[in-house]
């Protein structure tokens, strides 16, 4: 799984971006993709595990671990 860091959380909409690790294009994720953390429980800057696909707009995370 691809590791990256949590650049940018929108609590009110229930989404935010990670910055991959190797430092490809942010990826969007949805509050719904978080396994094992509540999404008030993650912070910026927290390091965190992902599995993207190609959405519409971009590379967007369907499953979210923290590390």
């Amino acid at each position: 799984m691809p590791i990256g860091s949590i650049k940018k959380i929108v609590s009110d909409r229930g989404f935010g971006f990670i910055i991959p690790e190797d430092s490809g294009e942010e990826v969007f994720f949805h509050s719904s993709a978080l396994e094992g953390v509540t999404f008030e429980a993650l912070q910026e800057g927290d390091q965190v595990e992902y599995e993207a696909e190609i959405g519409d707009k971009g590379p967007r995370a369907i499953v979210i671990r923290k590390r």
